[in-house]
């Protein structure tokens, strides 16, 4: 299973390890898409940063 990463608010003014993880992740801009394999590393990701993406399923 799949997962699609939108970055849907912008990273300015936020604490560092929310950007150092919107950028591991793969997202620079706003309504940047990143599609990632599902895994406990990548989930607990988008848990510290869920207030600013927004996650849908991909097959």
């Amino acid at each position: 299973m799949k997962l699609e990463v939108k970055l849907t608010r912008s990273l300015i003014g936020r604490k560092p390890n929310q950007v150092k993880t919107a950028h591991a992740l793969g997202l620079k801009k706003v309504n940047q898409v990143v599609v990632k394999e599902v895994n406990d590393a990548v989930v607990g990701m988008i848990k510290t940063i869920s207030h600013l993406v927004t996650v849908n399923e991909v097959e």
